[in-house]
This record gives structure tokens, sequence and C-alpha cells, in this order.
């Protein structure tokens, strides 16, 4: 069996980091720690390296500060916790590499000065390649990264480009600060390709991961915080053809879905497409956003060129932001914006929606293709991407550009996916171009992130490149340049107020939904026989759900079989299709092998013991494995 069968249990990263937690604070309360002799526990959940743990005990309650010394004044990190006998203290803004001191000073005025040694730089974390700012500007923010290719982690860079945060695990799209101070980013639980994930991590930058908020078809792209506290979160309907088309409302408390909009009931589908559209990916829902004001949702559709607004509470169409061409002109008449005034362009295959507190809209202008005629479409060496703000009147339904940047630079600027805009204050604005690509040094036509995971394009060079502007009044304050496309960039600080750590057991809330199943039964005998080796079978089991992993020849038919206790056979389907994909915002999840394939089972719907068995070359083998549900 271990020859031609690989099984692993992996257990949910909240559990393995309830042990962890529960060790470090066992060899506490074991010692005899004191403000010279504390304990130091380096990345004490796991997945955060460049973090750390310091605990010790005083007489009295006393607040204490920490100092992480920067390489340079200007990059120390302080933070300030509360008054207390008992510290546990996060460290956050450590250098790889690096003998970093850490001060702690106490409010009566005793303090010592420790020691952490961290590892090497992870070969898949990058520093930025230039940075051009000023430390009083930029202060102890970090510019916070989510990776789009393959090889690279989230990262968080600080004023002189160094790196002082990362991760281990492939935290996918959106990273946001909660109103509690938390961070909501998606999970690296994969359950479809090309990079539907499980759903949403509520964590602290120590990576201790306090709720998986599960979304039952997935997550993909984006998240907003309601002021009630509940979740918008992109998602779609896994049971049918299409994907990236629908928003759900999720209970925080519960993780359960409260309300769905599918954009299928306001949209036709077959109208207007970008050049990146296909009938299974129509819309491409890449941002959503929540105006109290008009109580509505602003959801950006890059396989349309289009954002929508709809009514939070009944999901009718409010209107459309984008080029006519190609719409039915009754919607035209109705939902669509008469441009005015001078210098105006549509976006096109946008991203990063935002409504302002004016009411106007800026967005992420990719600019992919800059047409909805394919005769006019724009190659990409002669293309541009820029931020954009528009001014909307909703009564006369007009619409003007009144502020745009990006367009000066070109080709050097211009990525033809994934990025995001953010609005700090009147005139204060990001832009993030993060997935600009070359290819044998040359601006890439098409999506350089897909070429190169393409065996066809296995002799050209791929290079690729993030460049990060944020701007005052139209003046460069900050640039950054970074090697790796990333999906977004947030400005944060590590601590937020009042910070402390926060110990306990994580929840898994919410649900993955019941595996579609196959009636199709393949005629195949019982032969007793192990997989054959050639699949390279891997099994690997979670608490939630499991993974067949293998090797299969391009369209071979297969499914995957649980033969549960009393002899009852479940069928699930083995895709083994190669699947083109017109927009990779986070290629992490790409194999090199296309033959490659994971079939995800989530255990959903299951009870009991079930025995796992392969259906292939019309035959059925045997795994060995049992898993329990």
């Amino acid at each position: 069996m271990e020859d031609s069968i690989k099984y692993t249990f992996v257990p949910h990263i909240m559990t393995r980091q309830k042990e962890l937690e529960q060790a470090f604070l066992s060899e506490f309360e074991a010692g005899n720690y004191t403000l010279n002799n504390p304990l130091v526990k380096l990345n004490p959940y796991e997945i955060c390296p460049l973090t750390a743990m310091v605990l010790f005990k005083t007489p009295s309650a006393t607040e204490a500060t920490i100092v992480v010394k920067g390489k340079a004044h200007p990059g120390d990190i302080c933070h300030t916790f509360p008054a207390n006998k008992t510290h546990i203290l996060p460290i956050y803004g450590l250098y790889a590499g690096y003998d970093n001191t850490v001060e702690i000073i106490l409010a009566n005025g005793k303090r010592n000065a420790i020691t952490i040694k961290t590892e090497p730089l992870h070969p898949e974390v990058v520093p930025a390649t230039s940075i051009k700012t000023k430390p009083e500007y930029f202060r102890d923010n970090l510019m916070f990264l989510t990776s789009a290719t393959s090889r690279t982690m989230a990262v968080g860079i600080d004023y002189a480009g160094e790196v002082r945060w990362h991760t281990t695990i492939a935290l996918s799209f959106d990273m946001k600060r909660m109103p509690n101070g938390h961070i909501l980013v998606g999970t690296e639980r994969l359950v479809k390709m090309p990079y539907f994930t499980s759903g949403l991590y509520e964590m602290a930058f120590s990576g201790k991961i306090f709720k998986e908020y599960r979304i039952p078809s997935g997550y993909h792209h984006d998240q907003f915080m309601m002021e009630d506290g509940n979740i918008l979160v992109l998602t779609f309907d896994a049971h049918s053809q299409t994907v990236e088309d629908m928003c759900a409302l999720v209970d925080p408390k519960t993780g359960n879905i409260i309300k769905t909009w599918d954009y299928k009931t306001v949209l036709p589908q077959d109208v207007a497409g970008s050049g990146s559209q296909d009938p299974h990916d129509w819309f491409h829902n890449n941002a959503v956003w929540y105006d109290k004001k008009t109580n509505s949702l602003t959801l950006s559709g890059r396989h349309q060129d289009a954002v929508i607004n709809i009514d939070f509470e009944s999901g009718k169409l409010n209107w459309i932001i984008g080029d006519p061409e190609g719409w039915p002109q009754d919607m035209v008449d109705k939902y669509f914006f008469t441009p005015v005034g001078g210098d105006f362009e549509w976006q096109y295959e946008q991203h990063a929606c935002i409504i302002l507190p004016d009411g106007d809209v800026m967005l992420l202008d990719n600019g992919h293709f800059r047409s909805k005629n394919k005769a006019s479409y724009l190659p990409n060496k002669e293309n541009y991407t820029r931020g954009v703000r528009y001014k909307i009147d909703t009564e006369k339904m007009t619409i003007e550009q009144v502020w745009q940047y990006g367009k000066e630079r070109g080709a050097e600027f211009f990525s033809p996916y994934i990025c995001n805009v953010e609005y700090y204050d009147e005139g204060h604005y990001m832009v993030h171009s993060g997935g600009i690509g070359y290819e044998n040094g040359e601006t890439c036509e098409g999506m350089a992130v897909i070429k190169s995971t393409q065996p066809e394009f296995k002799d050209r060079k791929f290079e690729f490149n993030s460049i990060t502007c944020e701007l005052i009044d139209d003046e460069l304050v900050y640039e950054m340049q970074i090697v790796g496309n990333y999906y977004r960039a947030e400005k944060l600080p590590l601590y937020y107020a009042h910070e402390t750590a926060e110990l306990g057991e994580g929840e898994i809330l919410g649900s993955l939904i019941d595996t579609e199943k196959t009636k199709m039964k393949i005629k195949a005998p019982e032969t007793g026989e192990l997989i054959p080796e050639d699949y390279h079978g891997n099994i690997v089991e979670e608490e939630d759900r499991f993974n067949f992993n293998g090797i299969f020849e391009t369209g071979e038919m297969a499914q995957l079989l649980l033969v549960g206790a009393t002899g009852e056979t479940l069928r699930y389907p083995i895709n083994t299709v190669p699947q083109l994909f017109q927009a990779m915002c986070v290629g992490t999840f790409q194999k090199e092998d296309p033959r490659n394939v994971d079939t995800f089972i989530n255990k959903t719907g299951l009870s009991g013991k079930y025995q796992v068995k392969l259906v292939a070359r019309d035959k059925v083998f045997e795994t060995g494995v049992t898993i329990t549900a």
C-alpha cells in the first residue's frame, strides 16, 4: 500500500494551534519567568515566522511597552499593553535572518532588552526591489500584499522595503482589518480550481486564527464588514454551471448564510462580454462594497466591463457603470450613465470598486483590451492601467471623470488582472498595479500568470512585477516595486489600539456543501488490487473533508467511490479534462503538470466509515484507506 497510495491525516490548523498554545502556556506556568528572564516563543502559531510571544510575570500589575528595534530608528515598532501581573506579549515586526533587539519597558521604569534570532527569509518571500517614500510619512505602517503568483506568500513590507511579516501558508485574496482589530483573509484550503477556497480566517498578525467562516460553495476575491458585524462574502452556487456571480451575507456568530444575491436574476449572461468572458465565468465578480447612505451593494464584474449597483433589500438593479456597447438598448436607456465633461474614458475589466463619502465611485481600471469591440482591442504593450474616480448623478444619469492616475505611465504600469485602489482622504489615494508581466523582456500579451503555467510556453522567460503608489494631491509620496504579482495591497499598522494576546480555542463556523455525486455507474469489475503506482495516489484527510490527488491521462474516465459499512456506494466524478481559465487572480494553487488532479470530497452529509476506491481503466481499485465522517 505504501508504494501505491499515500495517506495523511491533517488536523485543522486551529486544532494544531490549540496544542501549541497549551504547550507554551504550560511551560510558562511551570517556570519562573520574569522581566529579566522571560519565556520567548518564536513563531508561536507556526505560520508567521517573524512574530514571537514573550511571557513573564511581575509582582504587581503594570503596563508593559515593547519596542521592536528597527535596523534604523524609523523602523522601530512600539506598542503598550494594558497593566497586568501576567504578561503575554505578541511581538510583531521582526527581521528575517537577524538578531532582533526587543526592548521591554514597564510603567515603573524597569526595562530589559532581549535578542530574538530568526531564520533567513523563506525563498518564496521577497523584499521590495525599490521603494520611494519618507519614514515620517509611512511611519510604522506596513504595506501588506497577498499573492497572485504560485511561489510567493502574503507579505508585509516596511518603509525601507524590508520584510517585517509574512506567512508560510497561502492566504488568499484580500486582507482587511476588522473593527475588532483582527484580520479577515481568505483561507488556504482550496475547494475548487482555480482558486476558490473554503472561506475566511479571522486572525491576528501573530498567526493565531480565531475563526474560520466556511462558505458552502467557497469564497473568492473579496469581503466587506458591515456595521452590524455581518460579513458580505463573494461566492457562487457550486451546483450551477457558472461561477463568481453571487454574494452572501454571513452571520459572524454562527457562520450561517443570512441572505444571498444571485446576479443572474438581474443581468443577462450572454451580452456585452469583455475579451475574457466565457459562459462559465460570465461576470467574474471581484469586489463588493456596501453603501449605507443608499443601502446598496456595488459589485465589480470584470467579464462584463461593468460596475453594477443593486438594492440591498430587494436585489433589484439600480445602475451600471461601463461602456454600453453590446448591451440591450432598453437596459442602456434605464441603467447606464451618459458621460459629461472632458477627458472621459470608460473602464475595462476593472477591479476594486468603492463608494466614497460624497457618493463618487472609485475603482481600478485595468484597461485589458480597452474596448468591447474585438476589432479595436488594444495590445498590452500599448495599453495602460489606472486608478479612476467618477462622479455620478443618479437623477440625471450622468457620469463625469474627475481624477485618474496611471495612464501617463503607459505599459510599465499595465496590469491585465487583479489590483486595487484605496481612498484615505480627499486627494489621498493608493493605486496598486499588481499584475505586471513580461515575456522574454517585453510586455506580455495575454496574462503572464496563465502563460507561465502552460507547457507550450515552457521555453519562454516570464517575469513579474508589482507597483504600489500613494498620492496626496497628485504628488507621489510612496512607490514600491516588488518581484511577483500581488492581488491587492493594504496599508496597515501591525498593532491595533489596545491589542493584547487573545488566547483560547478557535471556532469553525458555517458549513461546506454536500459534494455533488453522480448516478452514472461505470461498468468495472472489482480487482482487489491496489491503485497502480503510476497514478501516484495521495489521500489527505481533514476533519471536515478529504482530497484524493492523482496523475490522470487527459480525458481519462475515472470516479472515486466511497463504500459505506452497509455496502452503500457513493460515486464522485474525477475531472481529468484540463480547464482553460480566462482569469487567474490567484495562481497559488496551480500545478505544473495539468494531469495532476485534486478531487475534494466534503464530509457534509456523510456519516460513519467509508472505504475509498478508484474506478479507472475499466477496473475498481482499492486504496486501503478508510475515511471517517
